[in-house]
């Protein structure tokens, strides 16, 4: 008889070829040699990784950085950041996602090569999206119009940014990372003191009145203003 495969059967044999795979990744990569050793390594049915790796490698490295987010979800949740200014829990979460994988940082050196590549830069860059979201969502974010999307935009390309800065970062506890991201979390509340004060102009409010007005019809996917995380 079949083994009845669900989704949670699926999505815990995802999590044991990724950690099995993990300590071949600096050496092959997140390549199809890899997933290889981590069939052989596990005894996993090769027509079960299929199913959860249909692209092979490239797969996995999506399956390792999404299993990174959700932990990173489980582990703001257990923080309690309402005590927090929301620089502070940006900064705070940002932080804590790059420690959850500071022990695999070949790991994700290989899959951002990976993800580079013009062919799967869609994916890489969709994974980072879904990483502001969670970010953002956990710290409580309520923007349902065009807000949603400026502030997941612009902390996305600081998270990116601050990740390949930490990969080539020599400094003790990676000190220089962490003043890397106080800088540019600096960058992003400028930008939107600037913004506050644009809007709050009235001059400048009658200057942009079209733009703003077409901004407006812009609004938040229905799952971020559920406050659901897609």
């Amino acid at each position: 008889m079949q083994a009845i495969r669900t989704p949670d059967h699926l999505d815990a044999t995802r999590a044991t070829l990724i950690e099995a795979a993990l300590p071949h990744v600096p050496f092959d990569g997140w390549s199809a040699e890899t997933l290889r050793l981590a069939l052989s390594d596990t005894g996993t049915d090769p027509q079960l990784a299929r199913m959860v790796f249909p692209r092979g490698g490239v797969d996995m490295a999506l399956g390792f950085h999404r299993m990174m987010d959700r932990k990173l979800s489980e582990d703001l949740v257990e923080a309690g950041l309402g005590a927090m200014r929301v620089r502070d829990r940006v900064t705070h979460a940002v932080r804590r996602r790059i420690e959850l994988v500071a022990e695999e940082r070949e790991a994700v050196r290989r899959g951002a090569t990976l993800l580079a590549l013009p062919f799967y830069a869609p994916d890489g860059a969709r994974a980072i999206w879904e990483t502001a979201d969670i970010i953002w969502t956990a710290c409580g974010d309520t923007a349902d119009d065009y807000n949603w999307y400026t502030k997941r935009g612009i902390l996305a390309s600081v998270y990116s940014a601050t990740v390949l800065f930490w990969l080539g970062d020599e400094s003790a506890e990676s000190q220089a990372t962490w003043e890397f991201l106080d800088r540019r979390i600096e960058n992003v509340m400028q930008f939107e003191k600037t913004k506050a004060q644009v809007e709050a102009n009235p001059v400048a409010k009658m200057a942009l009145w079209g733009p703003i007005q077409v901004l407006k019809l812009v609004r938040a996917p229905g799952a971020a203003r559920t406050g659901e995380v897609g």
